[in-house]
């Protein structure tokens, strides 16, 4: 723990205060503890090799760096989704039930910027843009698939 010394500075109605002189005994000191962070502030983002975005790493566990690539409400359907096809936008809006388009296209931005898909656009109009997985989402996969069967027994206990 570091101690960091703050002055708190009273000034009285006296004759100093028109000069911006400050006697000793107006000067008082503090003592806050200030706490290190744990984690290393230099290197929380690092650049994707693809497309040379910055991607926010900070995280506290290994745990935790996952749930941020993979969490959320909408991420872990569309890899779901794209593991066996290349899809385009509008079958990814079909397969993936309650999403609005806004979310959709956030979704699939933040997923491609953590490179866990690929985004292939084709020059033709109207335009026509592909979406699969990279091998970083193939390797996924199997742990969703394992989230999926983990489920599957929860919702029977619970008779969902």
């Amino acid at each position: 723990m570091k101690i960091r010394i703050c002055l708190i500075k009273y000034i009285n109605n006296s004759s100093n205060k028109e000069n911006n002189i400050i006697s000793l005994p107006q000067v008082r000191t503090k003592k806050y503890p200030t706490y290190q962070n744990h984690t290393n502030t230099e290197n929380q983002y690092f650049k994707n090799k693809k497309n040379g975005k910055k991607i926010n790493v900070k995280a506290y566990c290994p745990v935790d760096y996952a749930f941020q690539r993979i969490g959320g409400k909408y991420k872990g359907r569309i890899l779901w989704s794209l593991k066996d096809d290349i899809l385009r936008y509008g079958e990814l809006k079909k397969a993936i039930e309650g999403i609005t388009p806004k979310m959709l296209t956030q979704t699939l931005k933040e997923l491609e910027a953590d490179g866990l898909i690929f985004r292939k656009v084709y020059l033709e109009v109207p335009p026509r843009v592909e979406y699969s997985l990279s091998e970083t989402g193939i390797e996924l996969i199997p742990f969703i698939n394992q989230m999926s069967a983990w489920a599957e027994k929860q919702m029977a206990l619970i008779q969902i």
